[in-house]
């Protein structure tokens, strides 16, 4: 972790700092020319291998709105929306993420973008029509961490639908709030979105120094993308916003209803990190979904870091409940600009599933306890004795 003199330890159990407490022994090159001012995460293009299936899901389930559709593709938006979409369903041969796609403060931000990828090495593809309907002149590159990105600015508007009270079901989505990406090495991803212009909010650390994951933001709440570390290049998760838990609880009454509650993963429940209310839900291909509320503002220039011990079991649900070894462990592939899955690396790290789960005595609620934990909530929460 960072040294203790640049932090301070919270009434609430995690330390905060001025600067994000992350280093790397392998940058990827700062390079000399501006890089894009992003503006916020816009949406994800998600291959799927059942488009009726996804469809039947995204919207009939869980009442995101379409925008257009055709016989490969349908375009999704959340209620308080203005763009074309936030959600692409595209059908392929093999499920996976096209695109994570960034909404940039003006058209020159492109050009901009074009130079600071193409000084890199990154593969760079520029379309005055767009890669996808209601986006005009767009920018994608595979990135030096292998993922996918989109950066646009010119797009169709559509209805916003804030005020259609009418259409609002019991579990509205009304924002699409972060991407969450796997990568094995998160000291280096951290350091590379940090030169795009991205700030940390919040990280998962052990006292070797060893990170685990980190928060990062454009836009002005706890993050527009996580790094989580893992086998990567993969897509952890898309998450949508609603206005309040109640929305969340709605959703599990509804799977539960329709007979679908096996798409719950996890949840729902308390994040500590971000302190926001979840609900993880796997789709038809298996690509997670967080449905997610109440996180705080950010965008002070000297909001303070967070930084959560991997061993603190409240980091991940603030509740202490158990965090199911698929959340850890599986993601969804990323493609390259030609449509091929991305080769997967494995970290060589530490991971938080082998540091926390099943390894008695590792948890702890409070860190000062000299008494352990009753035996049913070693190791990782209840689930340690278990596995």
């Amino acid at each position: 972790m960072t040294n203790p003199q640049d932090r301070t330890l919270t009434s609430a159990g995690f330390y905060v700092s001025q600067e994000a407490p992350i280093n790397t022994d392998n940058p990827v090159p700062t390079p000399s020319v501006p890089a894009p001012d992003i503006l916020r995460c816009a949406y994800m293009e998600l291959v799927v291998t059942d488009l009726a299936a996804s469809r039947k899901f995204y919207v009939d389930v869980l009442g995101l709105v379409v925008s257009d559709e055709d016989d490969n593709a349908v375009y999704l938006r959340s209620m308080e929306e203005f763009i074309h979409h936030n959600l692409v369903l595209r059908q392929g041969p093999v499920a996976a993420v096209a695109a994570f796609s960034y909404r940039v403060r003006s058209p020159q931000e492109l050009d901009a973008a074009v130079a600071f990828y193409t000084e890199l090495g990154c593969r760079v593809e520029r379309r005055a029509e767009g890669f996808t309907k209601g986006i005009g002149d767009s920018v994608r590159v595979v990135d030096p961490l292998g993922f996918p990105y989109e950066f646009f600015y010119d797009v169709d508007h559509v209805e916003r639908l804030a005020w259609r009270y009418d259409l609002y079901s019991p579990g509205a989505l009304v924002r699409l709030d972060h991407f969450n990406q796997i990568t094995p090495d998160v000291p280096r991803a951290t350091k590379f979105m940090q030169d795009l212009g991205f700030r940390v909010t919040e990280d998962i650390q052990d006292d070797a120094g060893t990170v685990y994951a980190a928060w990062m933001r454009r836009k002005p709440t706890v993050h527009d993308t996580a790094m989580t570390g893992g086998d990567g290049p993969r897509m952890h998760h898309v998450a949508f916003s609603t206005h309040e838990k109640h929305n969340i609880l709605a959703i599990c009454d509804k799977l539960g209803a329709l007979r679908l509650s096996d798409s719950i993963e996890r949840g729902p429940g308390r994040h500590g990190v971000s302190n926001a209310f979840y609900l993880y839900l796997r789709d038809p291909d298996g690509h997670r979904v967080e449905i997610y509320t109440q996180d705080y503002y950010t965008g002070d220039p000297d909001n303070p870091v967070v930084t959560w011990d991997v061993h603190d079991n409240q980091r991940r649900d603030w509740w202490g409940n158990p965090v199911v070894p698929s959340w850890y462990t599986e993601g969804s592939l990323v493609l390259d600009l030609d449509g091929n899955p991305q080769a997967v690396i494995a970290r060589t790290e530490d991971t938080e599933l082998a540091v926390t789960i099943g390894a008695d005595g590792f948890s702890y609620t409070r860190a000062e306890d000299t008494e352990a934990m009753p035996e049913w909530k070693q190791g990782e929460y209840k689930l340690g004795n278990q596995l």
